[in-house]
């Protein structure tokens, strides 16, 4: 039987139109958004505002973890009309701060860093003075890899370690804990300027201690913003949910991210790693 949400998860209905026309520009482009594969709660809103966090390197990932709604398995082969169609979407949408993402593809040589590159600086070149976060990967660790997004300048480089490390065997079998914290401090030394960006999501079964405890690990490996969001189960094949935590809760490890010196924490049920990522940036620069 399906669980019901607590109150404060209650949102507006979806406007029909808006997600057709939406879905109807990203069919055409054959563009895919993590807002669509993740299942994301917040897709009405973000749609309605037309806005969108851009899925590259195709929906299918080769990892499984179990958190997440994205498809498993054997993905296609890169697109490379990819970045292009990224470039007719974000110049449909008029859009002046654009997130990108993707599935992991440990099948590549270089994890897919190569088609970030491609389509963050397709976007700089023609359109002068877009903002660009990139949510990527880990690349497997490698070095050079990030050292190639990094080069291309994004704005923000954003990587979430998605949950406290007890729980990576069975959340996010694998991924590794500590390679994921490299990455905050190889980009900071890699170019100081780009903004590091982290996020974890809560109610996977872990403990307040050890949530407070991997913030202070992202400020000790130099990440300067975080979110903190509600974990929602996909489906019953998913991971369970251990517990739906309160927006006082949530408010509460907003101030203590704050104490720990990040520059800005979104913290709430329905925060995710991209949702309002603009006007998170915009905080954390004023």
């Amino acid at each position: 039987m399906k669980t019901r949400l607590p109150p404060w998860f209650k949102q507006k209905l979806l406007d029909p139109q808006v997600m057709l026309t939406m879905e109807g520009l990203l069919d055409r482009l054959s563009l895919h958004t993590i807002c669509q594969s993740a299942l994301c709660p917040n897709i009405g809103e973000c749609f309605s505002r037309k806005t969108a966090t851009f899925l590259i390197l195709g929906d299918v990932c080769t990892r499984h973890c179990r958190f997440c709604a994205v498809k498993k398995g054997q993905p296609l082969p890169v697109d490379e009309k990819e970045p292009q169609h990224l470039l007719k979407a974000v110049e449909t949408l008029n859009l002046r701060y654009v997130v990108i993402t993707s599935v992991t593809r440990d099948d590549l040589a270089d994890g897919g860093a190569s088609q970030f590159v491609r389509a963050i600086n397709i976007l700089r070149e023609k359109r002068k003075g877009i903002l660009v976060e990139v949510l990527i990967p880990d690349f497997l660790g490698s070095v050079e890899a990030l050292r190639a997004v990094v080069q291309a300048c994004p704005q923000i480089i954003n990587h979430n370690v998605e949950t406290v490390p007890r729980l990576y065997p069975e959340v996010r079998p694998e991924a590794d804990y500590r390679r994921s914290l490299r990455t905050f401090p190889t980009v900071k030394d890699l170019n100081p300027e780009i903004i590091t960006k982290s996020g974890l999501m809560l109610g996977l079964g872990e403990t307040k201690e050890e949530v407070v405890r991997v913030m202070k690990d992202l400020r000790e490996a130099d990440c300067e913003l975080l979110t903190l969001g509600q974990y929602l189960q996909p489906s019953s094949k998913h991971h369970p949910i251990a517990r739906y935590v309160s927006p006082g809760e949530f408010s509460e490890f907003k101030d203590i991210g704050k104490d720990l010196g990040f520059a800005e924490v979104a913290s709430a049920p329905l925060v995710r790693s991209s949702f309002k990522a603009a006007e998170l940036y915009t905080k954390a620069k004023s």
